[in-house]
């Protein structure tokens, strides 16, 4: 931080700023935007937006009116933030698509779903998508379905979220950058603690465990690559879920170092909200080990800290009695409604009542504990009515958009987008429209599925020896034959050059097995030299069977058992 002592020698004030060019003002911004020094930073992108403004340097002003709704949104301002963030947004749509306003509308998708604001949320995940989709960029396409995702996990379908995230995660695969890895991979681990605990509290605790196995997996996955990317907003995220999953896991020893780290760069950083839910895991953490009282203590703290956001000044009912129930049972009745705490995410509010319910039970503070819990299902239905709302207006606007458009010509397309033309097997944007779905099936219902990945060894040398008309037509053949040999069931696809892909549906490991071995043998006995005289084909298999439930996880296992059926001689099937 700069010294306060004297306007004139600080450079965010502004007395300091008169006469310096906007070029280094917005220098100053962007440096403070990579330091996460955001007090700083917002009072410099104000004072760039105000000064742009009078100046009508439009340009300027908008990369302000970002840099204003990005220190805003990590300050934990969300109200703030979608204020200042629509107004950037009525500067940049005249100058066209651009990743910056993609961004933008991402930030405000997520603060806006936050607030319980979901309507605005999807509607600004949308046009962040349709604008990635106008630029033709790839990574910004799989960022912004990572944003439509985020709104569908914060409205309550984690199943959804988790299909728009596998599809983000399937057009980069292995050109993701750390950021985008970052992104995939925390979300879709939100995403799975969010299944998590609606499997535990509902119809399928039997794989709740197994849901908490996957986010595990994915937040230790994760880490490493918010460190390799240096974001201290990241950092802290990926450090919390990583301790989150080990403090639902009753691993609390492990999880306390984690939550620690991410609460202190919180603080030192400023990051407000992500803070507070930090401080609420570590009051569970406490709970978990039953220091109710020490847990108590520090849900009040929080509570009050809370409470002073709340506007008008009216004293919040988050401020619940604290005595025993002897002392407490009219006080409990007369406590005064909370008012709307609008810089205080839904969720978090709810989690704050529960953690204080839990606390006061086991204080035996019978008064506090039934009022906090009164206010945590109050919550929890406004929350759902709000979510129901907004699923149903989003798929009504979605069934008009569909119904507008001509059918047969939305078949057609739909036909060409997820089919390979040379094959007429499914694409991979078929596999990502189609496996997350069975893989939630197999996992809700506890049913086996296999997936094989299937490698046309050499190939390349088949091209160089005979031509690509040649290997052209034994792609086509194998394909052929992968028809022949499996079921109507069974999903097929071509994964790339040389590599098919086959998903077994309701199939364990060893029946996998014996299909693959019988399409292997197929094509060993296959007359290739028809096609050309002394043309031979064999075929390298690896199988992998659920769980894990994550489209990327199982494949990479596949492949790894692909790898060692070719280390092993080619020509045959690897299990994993």
């Amino acid at each position: 931080m700069f010294p306060t002592g004297d306007p004139s020698s600080d450079p965010t004030q502004p007395a300091a700023l008169d006469g310096v060019p906007l070029s280094e003002l917005l220098e100053r911004a962007r440096l403070a935007q990579q330091q996460a020094r955001l007090d700083d930073g917002v009072v410099l992108a104000d004072a760039i937006w105000d000064r742009a403004d009078a100046e009508g340097f439009i340009n300027e002003q908008a990369e302000a009116g970002k840099l204003r709704s990005f220190f805003r949104l990590r300050l934990g301002d969300l109200p703030g933030m979608l204020d200042v963030g629509e107004r950037a947004l009525r500067l940049m749509r005249p100058l066209g698509a651009s990743p910056a306003m993609c961004e933008l509308l991402r930030w405000m998708s997520l603060a806006a779903c936050e607030l319980g604001a979901y309507e605005q949320g999807l509607a600004c995940a949308h046009e962040a998508l349709k604008l990635a989709g106008e630029l033709g960029d790839v990574r910004l396409h799989a960022v912004a379905l990572n944003g439509l995702g985020a709104c569908f996990e914060r409205m309550g379908d984690p199943w959804q979220a988790e299909r728009l995230m596998s599809e983000a995660a399937g057009l980069l695969r292995t050109n993701a950058t750390p950021f985008e890895r970052v992104v995939t991979l925390t979300n879709l681990c939100t995403v799975a603690i969010g299944a998590y605990h609606l499997q535990r509290d509902g119809a399928a605790p039997e794989q709740a465990t197994r849901t908490l196995e996957r986010a595990l997996e994915l937040a230790r996955e994760a880490r490493p690559h918010s460190l390799q990317l240096g974001d201290r907003y990241g950092i802290a995220l990926t450090a919390s879920n990583f301790g989150e999953v080990l403090l639902l896991m009753g691993r609390l020893d492990e999880a306390e170092p984690l939550l620690i780290e991410a609460r202190d760069e919180c603080e030192r950083a400023g990051f407000r909200l992500l803070d507070w839910r930090l401080r609420c895991m570590l009051a569970e953490l406490q709970l978990a080990r039953g220091q109710a009282t020490a847990a108590w203590q520090q849900l009040q703290a929080l509570r009050e800290e809370t409470e002073h956001l709340a506007p008008g000044g009216t004293p919040s009912a988050l401020n619940a009695p604290t005595l025993p129930i002897a002392s407490t049972a009219s006080t409990a009745s007369t406590a005064p409604a909370s008012p709307a705490l609008k810089d205080v995410p839904l969720f978090l509010r709810v989690r704050l009542h529960q953690a204080s319910y839990r606390a006061a039970k086991a204080l035996a503070l019978l008064g506090p504990s039934l009022f906090h819990l009164e206010q945590a299902r109050t919550l929890e239905r406004r929350r759902a009515v709000s979510q129901l709302m907004a699923q149903s207006q989003y798929f009504v606007s979605r069934m008009e958009a569909e119904f507008a458009a001509d059918p047969a010509s939305l078949a057609a397309r739909d036909a060409a987008e997820f089919k390979d033309p040379l094959t007429g097997l499914g694409n991979r944007r078929c596999l990502e429209a189609r496996l997350p779905p069975l893989l939630r099936t197999a996992e809700q219902e506890d049913r086996p599925l296999t997936v094989a990945l299937i490698d046309a060894d050499g190939l390349r040398n088949i091209n160089e020896r005979h031509g690509n008309d040649i290997g052209d037509r034994v792609l086509q053949e194998l394909a052929e034959l992968l028809r022949e040999n499996t079921r109507g069931s069974d999903l097929l696809l071509r994964w790339s050059g040389e590599e098919f892909l086959v998903v077994f549906p309701d199939t364990i490991a060893d029946r996998g097995f014996e299909v693959c071995e019988r399409i292997r043998a197929s094509v060993s006995v296959h007359p290739w030299h028809e096609l050309a005289p002394g043309l031979d084909v064999t075929l390298s298999m690896g199988l992998a069977s659920a769980p894990p439930y994550a489209t990327d996880l199982l494949i990479a296992r596949a492949n790894a058992a692909v790898e060692r059926a070719k280390h092993l001689g080619r020509n045959r099937v690897a299990l994993a």
